[in-house]
Formats: structure tokens, C-alpha cells, sequence
């Protein structure tokens, strides 16, 4: 018999303003796979994130405790009127793992807990349980009196403890070992008083070295060439001592400890770059003498199931250790076994069989990381929950396309909404439903240009639509080389002795499946060669105080003609220094901290979000106040700085770099922390654009681009190499690939099955050839006969 309950079967979206969302209403249908659609910057993300997986996580998290609540992240209500029929959202973005050293793909996912209980289990010789294959657990002991109760009279008893961990002593479990250069720390021919430490930040009348010169323990006037054995240990490794400096208290220790505490224990991309070059020049990084690498201790490396220790097992491609599990007959830990060969098979399925489980998890790529997440998903039992991905295609050879593409419909199958914001139409044409936005970004998107099936999207007219069959011709003519960068047995991970000629002076695109070897060909052997400018898939860290103004050193200029224009200091036009908002101090908002409820954030009433001091919003530029000029897009900006009074030839050459990346609809002040991974990407390479180098290597720069977006990113690479530049680039995108003067194509496979140079050659000659899987692939794109 028919329920209501039977009636729910869509999530019903009306009156949706997030962001640059313009009032939109939408249906999406349950247990359907729907794409969204549209150019970067058109609402995606806004939809699908920042409305409805955003709204089903607050609504979830309220089911939570006060006090839980308090500890969670705090999630606004996202703008919109009614949000129906929402169900558990299980998010899988593009957000990186986090660069934790002492996180790996095997402790990311469950593989290492399970393998860790197998050896336990059956390991020879037995060490101990599980914990004593873990190498984030030290093996500890001790002893000692414990006082307790019993008959009403108090009893001491001795206990002892022991802990039997995995961790290797020397190196604490992180499989390396760092040495610092005190060459670096200080010149010994000078004494403190004439300014011996060469740290950054450590002033002669800083209190980094004031600490050293009135703590007693030395001459500040002795050069440290000439102290003694003692004033060298206490100058460079004493232990934490109060001292008293006139009438304040202080904590002296040696320049070893406090630089390693200082730089070594904080992550290195965070660092400013003066500080980055000087922990690149005082520190060397090693492979540990006495786990090799391993970060294990000899009694895990000793216990073996046949032959092969933990540490084998782990640094095994996942592929072979799918296999190696499957040697093992064991019926007491069965169950535990065909857990452990699921998950390990879900590698292999998803095409990730050529990481191994002791890959740091901070090394994946954007790509590499959402596809390891979606691993917990794929055995998962749950139905009637909703799975978000955000470009889940990325880093993806079109072969690799195909196998993405059946796990997003097993998810559906099994009884689930799939939601996917996605550019690629090999992953379009299986959309049950398609919700395209638009018709172009910021203020010019928005809203709701199509929704109904594929069909129906290549016969709306829309830009998606439009789009949406193109084919790139092969080029009649390609460009001739000047020289070569010689690479040479680059043996780089997976590389198997490689030795190759990178053409200068052409578009060189770089392909091969995912794994194997691309990045590691190029990042490995060409970045950091003088004059080589390298764009990498990095993310830029952003908070709500940085924006593309900021980053790009596009404030600076702005800053200096508004001051000159009014006779007044630059730093007033900064809301991070003098001209701030007394109330919010520059933020624009006001945070409310409400103890173990949610954090209430409000508009600054003040300023009204602008952020600025009212008095610095009196002083104008050609009309406009500094906060209407944040406000501006790109492009609105270019023609602003372009003409009359407020022209601004700096400003102008960093606007037309933003615009020449397909950036122009972004706004000046947009908070960092609300572009997508692909907007980020580009931000970086417009920034990078600036600099002065022969050859640029771009690393998948297709990521987050939308099919119409492509053409002008290929006008781009054309303009770099007409202006001299040797342009390398590693991409999967066959029009891309069609568009090169030189293809480099590495494979055959991934992981040991990949590593060689299989083709070398023009972009004509691999589609005639079709003797590898990109040249068959880049055959059918181009409707070659």
C-alpha cells in the first residue's frame, strides 16, 4: 500500500542565496545520480556544499550534546528559505590529507590497524599485541608506589607497567633523522655582541639574544670560536633553566633545543619564505641509520609471516599486497583476513593500487586524497544517505574515467543520492539528473540554467550544452624546438632509470594513467633547476583576513595610489593594520563565543562588514573608497586601474594576469578560504606568472576549468611559448594533449607497472601509432579514423 513516507523522494531547495546564489529553487530526486553542472565561479559549490551537505551536517551535529556541540566546528545556517527532504550527507572533497608526518595512507584508512591485528595474531615470533607493530607507540616502562584503601587503613603497593610498542627509539617513529648545520645558527668569528647568530629574528638588541648575553652562562663579548668545552654545551644545548634578566623572569636553554622548537616542530609550507630558505639551509633531512626508514623497532621488523615482516608488508604496492594477503590460510583470523582484502581491493578498484600503505598522507595529491576517502565508503552498508564529491575525475586518466564512473553508480544502486560537481562529460553522460548553473561566474551566475537529463542539456543552449560534444583538431603545424633539458637515470619512486629530452622553446604536454610517474619524472628531475618556475598542486592556505588582493601583492600598489591620491600613509588602506575597523579589528564580522553552544558570528555593525575605519572610507580614488575597490571583480578592477585618474600600470599587469587564468569574475576581497581548489590553483599561477624564468612547469591546470574555460587556458600556453618560455605541462586532458607541439607519454601502467617512457613524439604520431592507452584515448577524442 502507498505511505507518504513514499512521497518524499526528492530534496526540495527554494529560495537559495548563499553566496553569489541568486534566489534559486531546485529539485533534486533521491537515489539518483545528479551532476552540477557549470563554469567555475557559477554557484556549484554554493549549491552543493555550502547549502545542502552544509545544512545536513548543522542539522545533524544539533542532535549532538551541548557540551559535543561545543567541541565541533561551528556551522552557520546556510542562507536559504526551505531546505526538504535532506538526509545524512557523507562529504568527500578535494581537501587534502593533512601533512602530518606521522600519518601515512595505511593509518588514513583502517589497512594498518587490520594489518597490525594480523601479525599480532599470527606473526613469528610473537612480540607482543597489536600496539607493539604501531610505529606512533614508544615502548615504555616504570614502577612505583601506589597508596589505596583497604580495611580502613591506607596500604602501598608496588606496580609496575610496561607498554610494548612499535616505534623506532632514534627516530621517534618518523623514518627520518634531521641534523642541523651550526654553520647556519651563528658565525663563531664574532661574539653575541657583535651580532654571531644568523637566525632570522635573532637581533643583537632582540631578546633572542639578550637571553643568551645576560643569562650568565657566557661572555658576550668572547667570540664562540674561542669558548670553552662547557660555555659551547651551555650556549648550544642547556637544559631549560630559569634566569632572571633585570626584573623580568626568563627561561634560558640552548640554541639547539630552542631552534628546534622554534622552526623544526611547525610545517614547513606554512613557514614565510626568508624563514623556509633558512630551515632549507640549517637543516638536513636523512633516512634513520637504525630503522632504515621503516620507523619501526627491531622487535616488529624481527616478527615475519612468512619471510615478510610489517614493514615489507606496508612498503608494498597495494596491489601486491592484495595479493600477498591472499597467500595467507589462516582460519582463526579469517573474518579479520577478508576485511583486510576488501579494503585493499577497494584500492585497487578505485585506482589507487600503485600507492603503498607507507606513502605519507601529505604527499597525495587533491585527487589521490578524495579517492583514498572514498575507500571507507565503497564496503559501507549504509542506504538512503546522500555522498557528495567534488570533482571526484581529478588527476584521472580517461582510462582511470571509466572505473570512477562505476563506483559512483554502485553508490547510487546500493540506495543512495549521489551528488557531483564535475566538469569532465565522460562523467556528465552518466548523470540520472543534471543541474547546470550559470550562465557565467560571480554576479553573472547564479542561477538555475537547466535541469533534466543529458540529452536535454546538449539541446538547451546553455554554455554547458554547447560545449559539451567538443572535439580540439590535431595542430597542421607544430612548433620546432631550441634546445633540450637533458633528464638523466632519474630513478625517482617509481621511475625505472629514465633517460629523456624535455624539448625547450614548445608546449611539451606530459600524460601517462595516474601513478605512473609523471610528477615524479618532472617535479623530480626539471623543478628547481635555475630559471625553472614550477606551479605544483600545493594548496595556498587562506584564512577570512587573506584574499586575491593579498596574495597576488596586488593590495600593495592599490594601497600606495589611494595614499598618494590623498596625501596620507599606505598602511591606513590595509584592514589589517592602521586602517582597520576598531570593533572587529578588520575582520568585518564579530564572533560570539557562547561557552559549549555554538559561536554566534555576526556583520559588524560598525563598519557593516567593510572592514574599514570609518575616516579611511572618506578618503577616495577616482570616486571610489578602498572598500568599494575590494568589492570589485577582476575585471571591473582591470578597467578601473586601466584609465584616468586611478590608472595603475602595477595594479594592471597583476589584474591582466588574474584575467588571462580565467580568474576575472573573482572579487578582489574575496576570502581565500571561499574558492575552490581549481580557483586556488590558477590564483597561484597567475601569481607565479610574474616571475623571471625560462621555462614554467604547470601541473594539471585543466583542474576545476570548465569546458569552455579550456580554450582560453590553451591561448594562455600559446602566449607563454610565443614569448620565449618553454612551457612543460602535466595533464590528462585530451584537448590539452591535442593541442602540444610534444607529447612525452609515461606508462605503460601504474605503481612498478609504470615508470618508462613508452612514448615520445607529436600528438599526430601518437594517434597514428595507438600503441599506448593515451594515444588510443586521444584517438577517439579526436574522431581519428
Amino acid at each position: 500500500m502507498s505511505l507518504a513516507a513514499d512521497n518524499h523522494d526528492r530534496i526540495r531547495v527554494r529560495g537559495a542565496r548563499e553566496n553569489n546564489l541568486k534566489n534559486i529553487d531546485v529539485d533534486i530526486p533521491k537515489r539518483r545520480l545528479t551532476v552540477f553542472t557549470g563554469v567555475s565561479g557559477s554557484g556549484k559549490s554554493s549549491l552543493v556544499f555550502g547549502t545542502v551537505a552544509a545544512e545536513s551536517q548543522r542539522m545533524i551535529n544539533e542532535t549532538y550534546s551541548a557540551f559535543l556541540q561545543g567541541l565541533m566546528p561551528t556551522l552557520a545556517r546556510p542562507d536559504v528559505d526551505v531546505l526538504e527532504g535532506v538526509t545524512t550527507a557523507i562529504i568527500v572533497d578535494q581537501e587534502r590529507m593533512g601533512a602530518n608526518s606521522r600519518s601515512t595512507v595505511g593509518t588514513a584508512t583502517d589497512a594498518n590497524a587490520m594489518l597490525r591485528i594480523v601479525f599480532s595474531r599470527l606473526g613469528q615470533p610473537r612480540i607482543g599485541p597489536p600496539q607493539a607493530y604501531a610505529f606512533n607507540v614508544p615502548s615504555i616502562s616504570g614502577a612505583g608506589a601506589v597508596t589505596m584503601e583497604k580495611g580502613g587503613r591506607e596500604v602501598k603497593e608496588r606496580r609496575s607497567f610496561t607498554v610494548t610498542g612499535g616505534m623506532c627509539p632514534r627516530c621517534e617513529g618518523m623514518g627520518r633523522v634531521n641534523d642541523i648545520d651550526l654553520a647556519q645558527l651563528y658565525d663563531s668569528s664574532k661574539s653575541l655582541a657583535e651580532g654571531a647568530l644568523t637566525i632570522p629574528g635573532y637581533t643583537a638588541d632582540g631578546w633572542g639574544v639578550r637571553i643568551f648575553t645576560g643569562s650568565g652562562f657566557l661572555d658576550a663579548d668572547k667570540a664562540i670560536r674561542d669558548y670553552s668545552k662547557k660555555e659551547l654545551d651551555d650556549f648550544l644545548h642547556h637544559e631549560p633553566t630559569k634566569i632572571k634578566i633585570g626584573d623580568i623572569n626568563m627561561t634560558y636553554e640552548g640554541l639547539v633545543p630552542k631552534v628546534q622548537k622554534a622552526f623544526l616542530s611547525k610545517d614547513r609550507e606554512a613557514m614565510q619564505p626568508h624563514i623556509r630558505a633558512f630551515v632549507d639551509r640549517a637543516v638536513t633531512f636523512t633516512v634513520c641509520p637504525e630503522c632504515n626508514g621503516t620507523r619501526l623497532n627491531v622487535g616488529a621488523r624481527s616478527s615475519r609471516i612468512g619471510g615478510v615482516n610489517i614493514a615489507d608488508a606496508c612498503a608494498m604496492q597495494i596491489s601486491d599486497l592484495a595479493q600477498w594477503v591472499r597467500t595467507i590460510d589462516e582460519p582463526s583470523v579469517a573474518p579479520l583476513l577478508s576485511a583486510l582484502q576488501r579494503s585493499l581491493d577497494s584500492f585497487v578498484e578505485i585506482g589507487l593500487g600503485y600507492l603503498s600503505l607507507d606513502r605519507p598522507s601529505g604527499t597525495l595529491s587533491g585527487g589521490e586524497a578524495q579517492r583514498t576517502k572514498m575507500i571507507r565508503h565503497l564496503g559501507s552498508s549504509l542506504t538512503d544517505v546522500t555522498y557528495v564529491f567534488d570533482e571526484p575525475t581529478i588527476g584521472l586518466h580517461p582510462h582511470d574515467i571509466q572505473s570512477m564512473n562505476r563506483l559512483l553508480l554502485q553508490l547510487r544502486d546500493k540506495g543512495n543520492t549521489v551528488l557531483v560537481v564535475e566538469h569532465k562529460p565522460e562523467t556528465i553522460a552518466i548523470a540520472d539528473h543534471i543541474v547546470d548553473l550559470g550562465p557565467r561566474a560571480g554576479t553573472a551566475g547564479g542561477t538555475v540554467c537547466f535541469e533534466g537529463t543529458v540529452d536535454g542539456l546538449r539541446g538547451s543552449g546553455t554554455l554547458t550544452g554547447a560545449h559539451l560534444d567538443d572535439r580540439h583538431v590535431l595542430k597542421h603545424a607544430v612548433r620546432s624546438r631550441s634546445g633540450v633539458l637533458e633528464i638523466r637515470d632519474a630513478h625517482t619512486h617509481n621511475l625505472r632509470h629514465v633517460d629523456v629530452d624535455i624539448p625547450t622553446g614548445v608546449l611539451t604536454v606530459i600524460t601517462g594513467v595516474a601513478g605512473s610517474g609523471k610528477s615524479s619524472l618532472i617535479h623530480g628531475s626539471i623543478a628547481g633547476r635555475d630559471g625553472v618556475v614550477s606551479v605544483d598542486q600545493t594548496a595556498i592556505r587562506g584564512s577570512r583576513r587573506s584574499n586575491p588582493a593579498t596574495y597576488t601583492a596586488l593590495l600593495e600598489p592599490i594601497r600606495k595610489a589611494f595614499a598618494k591620491a590623498n596625501g596620507v600613509k599606505p598602511a591606513l588602506f590595509s584592514a589589517n593594520s592602521e586602517g582597520a575597523c576598531p570593533n572587529c579589528n578588520g575582520s568585518g564580522v564579530i564572533v560570539t563565543d557562547l561557552g559549549m553552544m555554538a559561536s554566534v558570528t555576526t556583520t559588524c555593525e560598525v563598519c557593516d562588514g567593510r572592514r574599514f575605519d570609518a575616516s579611511v572610507l572618506e578618503y577616495k580614488l577616482a570616486g571610489r573608497d578602498i572598500s568599494e575597490v575590494l568589492a570589485m571583480s577582476v575585471d571591473e578592477a582591470l578597467e578601473y586601474f586601466s584609465t584616468g585618474e586611478s590608472r595603475t600600470p602595477s595594479a594592471q599587469a597583476i589584474l591582466e594576469r588574474l584575467t588571462d587564468v580565467g580568474l576575472g569574475y573573482i572579487r578582489l576581497g574575496q576570502p581565500l578560504n571561499t574558492l575552490s581548489g581549481g580557483e586556488r590553483q590558477r590564483l597561484k599561477l597567475a601569481t607565479h606568472m610574474a616571475e623571471q624564468g625560462g621555462v614554467y612547469i604547470l601541473d594539471e591546470p585543466t583542474t576545476g576549468l570548465h569546458l569552455a574555460d579550456v580554450e582560453q587556458l590553451l591561448g594562455l600556453l600559446d602566449r607563454l611559448v610565443d614569448s620565449g618560455k618553454s612551457v612543460i605541462v602535466i595533464e590528462h586532458h585530451q584537448a590539452v594533449m591535442a593541442h602540444a607541439d610534444w607529447i612525452i607519454d609515461i606508462g605503460p601502467g601504474a605503481g612498478h607497472d609504470g615508470g618508462h617512457v613508452v612514448f615520445e613524439g607529436t600528438p599526430a604520431d601518437l594517434v597514428s601509432a595507438r600503441s599506448t592507452l593515451t594515444g588510443d584515448y586521444l584517438a577517439r577524442y579526436i574522431d581519428a579514423p
